[in-house]
Parts: C-alpha cells; sequence; structure tokens
C-alpha cells in the first residue's frame, strides 16, 4: 500500500451511508474504487439516529435485519407538553440499525472490488492536470494514491469541498442522543417530538421508540445551549415521562453537526464532487438527510459513470446543486423563521396555531409528506438527453 502509487478511477473520502451508496452503485457497473474512512470499524461512532421516511422505504432496497419496526404514530409535544397525535394509515418511518447496515453495505462494496482503506485520515489532494493526487495517512505513514475523480463524503465540515475549491456548509445544528436497547416496552412504536426554545433552541427534542430501540436526543444551534446538559434537563424533566429507562440498558451516544443551509450549489467541478451532507444534502426544515444522501449519491454516481465513460471531466458539471435548490426554498425561509424563535411564549404561541385544522394538517405534511428531495430520476433522464444531443451534434 506505501510503494507504488496506486490509480483508481475514483476515491471517495467518508464511508458514511453516502460514501457506501456511492461506492456500491460504482463497483457494480466495474468502476475501480478506494473507499477511504479515518474509523477501525464503520460500525462504531455513528452520527445519525437513522430514521428512514416511508418514500426511501419505497425506492431503496434494505438488507434484511437493518430495519426497525415500522412507526405510523407521532406525537408533538408544546414546551408546555400539550401534545398533538398524528397517526398515518401507512408504516411512515422505520429507523435504521445503522452498524449493521454499514457493514452490510461494506460487504457488498467488498465483493464488487472496492478497496477500502480503514483508519486512514484524507490529507489533501493536489490536481496533475486532469488527475488527482490524493494523500492519505495511515498507522503514521503518508502515502498517495491516483485518481480520476475524489468524491467527497466526509461531512458537514468537509475538507475536500475546501481542497476542491467548491461550495462548503455554514450553517448547521448539532445533534446529540442516547440509545438505550428496549427489552420491555409494549407500547405502539411512536415517534415523540417536543418544542423546547431552551433545551433544542431551533430545532426540537425527541424520542424514538420503535419497540426495539430507544433513542433520547436533543438538537439546535450550538451557539445556543450545551447539547450533553440539555440532554439531561430533557431526561429529568421530560423523558422520564414518557419511558421508564432505568429498565433499560444504554448502548451508545451519538452526536455530529447537521447542515441546515439546503443543497449548495457548486458541488463539482472536472475533478470531483460532493456527496451525503458534505454537498448539504439535508432538508432544513427537518434536518432529515438519509433520503437526500442516498438520492444524491445515486445521481452522483450516474455522472462519475458518464465521465469515466466518455473520459471527458467537463461531464461532471453536470452534477450542480442548482437543480436542487429551487426545491427547497420554502423550508429555507421556514428554518429562518425557526431559528429567531427563542421565546418559549411565543412557540406554544406557534404551537396552538398547529392544533387548529389548518395548523394539524400543515404538521401531517411535515411528518408523513412525501416531497422531502427532488427525484434524481428526471435529472439523470435531461443529462443522458443532453449527453446524447452533444454526440449527434
Amino acid at each position: 500500500m506505501f510503494g507504488q502509487i496506486k490509480c483508481f478511477d475514483v476515491v471517495i473520502i467518508g464511508a458514511g451511508l453516502a460514501g457506501l451508496q456511492c461506492a456500491k452503485l460504482l463497483s457494480q457497473r466495474g468502476a475501480k474504487i478506494l473507499l477511504v474512512d479515518r474509523k477501525i470499524d464503520l460500525t462504531k461512532g455513528i452520527h445519525t439516529t437513522g430514521i428512514f421516511v416511508r418514500k426511501t422505504l419505497e425506492d431503496f432496497d434494505f438488507p434484511a435485519g437493518t430495519l426497525g419496526k415500522p412507526v405510523r404514530n407521532v406525537t408533538l409535544y408544546s414546551p408546555k407538553l400539550k401534545p398533538i397525535n398524528l397517526e398515518s394509515e401507512k408504516d411512515e418511518f422505520r429507523v435504521g440499525k445503522m452498524g449493521k447496515l454499514y457493514g452490510n453495505l461494506l460487504r457488498e462494496c467488498i465483493a464488487s472490488g472496492v478497496e477500502f482503506a480503514n483508519e486512514t485520515r484524507y490529507i489533501s489532494t493536489e490536481i496533475n492536470e486532469s488527475e488527482n493526487i490524493v494523500k492519505l495517512k495511515k498507522s503514521g505513514k503518508d502515502w498517495e494514491v491516483k485518481a480520476k475523480v475524489l468524491v467527497g463524503a466526509d461531512g458537514a465540515q468537509s475538507h475536500v469541498a475546501e481542497d476542491l475549491n467548491l461550495d462548503e456548509n455554514k450553517e448547521w445544528i448539532v445533534g446529540y442522543e442516547e440509545v438505550y436497547q428496549n427489552a420491555f416496552s409494549i407500547d405502539e412504536p411512536r415517534l415523540h417530538c417536543f418544542l423546547d426554545a431552551k433545551l433544542a433552541p431551533g430545532y426540537l427534542a425527541w424520542i424514538t421508540n420503535d419497540g426495539e430501540e430507544i433513542h433520547i436526543g436533543v438538537g439546535g444551534y450550538a451557539e445556543k445551549f450545551n447539547p450533553r446538559e440539555a440532554l439531561k434537563e430533557f431526561k429529568v424533566k421530560t423523558a422520564d415521562k414518557i419511558v421508564d429507562l432505568s429498565r433499560m440498558k444504554l448502548t451508545e451516544t451519538r452526536g455530529g453537526k447537521i447542515p441546515v443551509g439546503g443543497v449548495l450549489r457548486k458541488i463539482a467541478n472536472e475533478n470531483g464532487l460532493l456527496i451525503g451532507d458534505a454537498a448539504g444534502a439535508v432538508s432544513p426544515l427537518t434536518a432529515g438527510g438519509l433520503d437526500p444522501c442516498l438520492r444524491l449519491s445515486k445521481f452522483a454516481s450516474e455522472i462519475i459513470w458518464k465521465r469515466l465513460e466518455t473520459k471527458n471531466p467537463k461531464v461532471l458539471l453536470d452534477y450542480s446543486g442548482e437543480f436542487f435548490r429551487a426545491r427547497f426554498v420554502s423550508r429555507l425561509w421556514m428554518r429562518r423563521l425557526i431559528a429567531l424563535i427563542s421565546n418559549q411564549t411565543l412557540l406554544e404561541f406557534g404551537f396552538s396555531f398547529m392544533r387548529g385544522r389548518i395548523g394539524k394538517k400543515f404538521a401531517r405534511h411535515v411528518f408523513f409528506g412525501r416531497g422531502s428531495f427532488p427525484d434524481v430520476e428526471i435529472q439523470i433522464a435531461k443529462v443522458e438527453k443532453s449527453f446524447n444531443n452533444s454526440i449527434l451534434s
């Protein structure tokens, strides 16, 4: 590994859901892939709660045993703990067993020929004509590889984005949660969401109980609260009234930054591109990123494959965040509004609106609506048509 410089079609930095999905799709087509991650074990140190929405469950396949029980019920609480109960006739959510899912996807990647470099840090990249010289570090030793395409799947603060001079996330919230093994609950699976400007400024606190695991967490703007302290207070003030944690085993803690500025505009150039959180592929309103992550990775894999087929680096420019930002305009405005609400009384007043007929309809749309991210199939078809027209002309 540390000898002669190896050449790859694609080097992907980050083996979260976005990186794994992109590596899998490209390797299944025959691309030579190097997948890099700083972790020793992908099943440890997970950052996401892992809630998959109905649209994702309908459009993507998941290996057996990687999803929890279906969730149809949501309860939304005001700062004074007044509830709104929402129930769907369909299975709206399932909590992913993310460690198992990552492990399964990694095995699929390796079976398709992906080389996986774990416990490896991305250092930098240099552009040599149309080729990337990617510098990495493992076990204290620096080494280099060549790549036709460099993919940044390295999170909200992407070093790849900086090195490729692409857009970078400027707005995010932070989330922190504890995960418990639920061996005693006989309750119907339910997602509990709590609006509280003190405990979760700009976002919400949550309890997700799917009958198998319980996730208890808080999220908000980092400059306005201490996530760990807020979670302690939330558990004492509220969570113990919903679930009996004394009988359950704490299995892990999770935390991280979540970009909420919408898909970035410039997410590709002739040398590489961004996917997942690095591309801002997260709903500004709900902070849900798993559905956009899978869809944008699929789009990226199509564009990269065209670039490899044609040997034309300019093909990567068809991968643009401008195609998707229009879909996020209303959510961005609502994110700005939510960020301004720091008063509990005002938040309670807004909650009163949601208890009415129109407000409850809006709440149902937020939680049960299927319009989280544009259908990339349409954009893939546009790119394919443009590509074919350029050949004919």
